[in-house]
């Protein structure tokens, strides 16, 4: 038997029913606050990545899948989504269109991990962007964002993480200020670490190996190096949020290790997934256009991953329900009324309502069983008796009640479907 691929999940009938409550909601109030959808190729240029997530990450050095098309280039699946909506706002001149672009995106994402809980190989996200303002404004627009879809859900389990990662001028300091303190120790620290050093010693704070976690514990902390300009940046989106009544957690620790993020990041973290704690987060990404070729211009985003947030869902028993229900189960006795139950199931679907039939030829006590199963409101019964007084019997599943319906009257039919909505 061939099995899926490992690390990757069918959604099946039972599960979709949630997908599709989350993705309405992203939706819905996405377009409440003025986003709109924008759709990306699956895969791209590997080059995109390499400059658009970084080199020294290990998203890029590690987890991508990549592979040659026939032409023998380097294509890899999307292992995240921002670098392709830059590359799409670029080559489709958007910004120059529209100078402030408010995106968001749903798919599947690809990155080669281990599987285990709440990460899977591939995997599902919803991004939204602002891009072309610089202003903190964005941000805290950018925060209310993904705290107003949380809330959406009935979510309550999270807790919003803020830090700020200055400008470039700032971050410089604070990079040669951690480079001058892991030197010293760097000789018993892990290879990730020590390949870090010189390259991205920002992304040594985010180490898992447990010989670095008592030396980055005593590490630098950034916001002891912003200059007046990123202290006023960062006070302002304390101030917007804190006026929006959006709760967060002042954060030292929270960092971007790439050169294109500054001022504000942020995620939203939860206890009740263990360590897989995070459900999304974001960031200012000012020099991301110019790193994949475009114009300089300022963004701002975040992504939710959508398997964290079902589980989450699933720990605060929120998940929304998946029952659907029958409004009509049609059901044909003898071959000859199988013609007129399919077309009179067809005109209950062309006014709106779900009907069923048969297509297994199955007897009345199966076919009532079935009927059962989809939580059908109501069922019609044609046989050949009824067949030849032109009727069906009309049985409410509910009180048992039943009636003949002639079958050239289905306003009476449709009249008493629509009393029970």
């Amino acid at each position: 038997m061939i099995q899926a691929v490992r690390g990757t999940k069918d959604i099946l009938p039972g599960e979709i029913g949630a997908w599709q409550t989350l993705e309405s909601t992203f939706r819905r109030i996405a377009g409440q606050f003025g986003f709109h959808e924008l759709r990306t190729p699956v895969f791209e240029h590997t080059e995109l990545f390499s400059r658009g997530i970084g080199e020294t990450t290990d998203i890029v050095g590690k987890e991508m899948y990549t592979f040659l098309d026939q032409g023998q280039t380097s294509m890899t699946l999307r292992p995240e989504a921002t670098a392709s909506i830059v590359r799409a706002v670029i080559e489709n001149t958007l910004v120059e269109k529209n100078p402030l672009l408010r995106l968001w995106y749903m798919g599947a994402m690809f990155r080669q991990e281990r599987p285990q809980k709440g990460r899977l190989r591939q995997f599902h996200q919803f991004d939204a962007e602002i891009l072309g303002s610089a202003q903190p404004e964005a941000d805290a627009e950018s925060i209310m964002l993904a705290h107003t879809i949380l809330r959406a859900l009935g979510l309550t389990a999270f807790e919003l993480r803020l830090n700020s990662l200055g400008n470039a001028a700032s971050r410089l300091r604070y990079r040669e200020a951690l480079q001058s303190y892991f030197r010293p120790h760097i000789s018993g620290m892990s290879d990730d670490s020590k390949n870090r050093l010189e390259k991205n010693p920002l992304r040594i704070l985010d180490s898992k190996h447990a010989e670095d976690a008592p030396i980055v514990k005593g590490a630098p902390i950034l916001t002891d190096y912003l200059d007046d300009d990123s202290q006023n940046y960062f006070e302002r989106v304390q101030k917007l949020l804190t006026a929006l009544e959006i709760p967060y957690i002042a954060d030292d620790r929270l960092v971007r290790g790439l050169d294109y993020y500054s001022h504000t990041a942020f995620e939203f973290v939860t206890t009740r997934l263990g360590s897989q704690n995070a459900i999304g987060g974001g960031g200012r990404y000012d020099g991301l256009f110019e790193q994949i070729g475009g114009k300089p211009t300022p963004g701002i985003g975040f992504a939710f991953g959508i398997e964290r947030l079902l589980l989450l869902l699933d720990e605060e028993q929120k998940t929304p329900s998946t029952e659907t229900v029958c409004d009509l189960y049609v059901i044909a006795l003898d071959d000859d009324s199988s013609a007129l139950g399919m077309k009179l199931a067809q005109t209950l679907r062309q006014e709106g309502f779900t009907a069923i039939t048969d297509a297994l030829r199955r007897s009345f006590k199966a076919q009532m069983r079935d009927a059962d199963r989809t939580k059908a409101r109501f069922v019609a019964i044609i046989g050949e008796a009824e067949r030849t007084k032109g009727v069906a019997i009309l049985k409410n599943m509910a009180t048992s009640e039943q009636h003949e319906v002639a079958l050239q009257d289905t306003n009476s039919l449709l009249q008493a479907v629509r009393r029970t909505i």
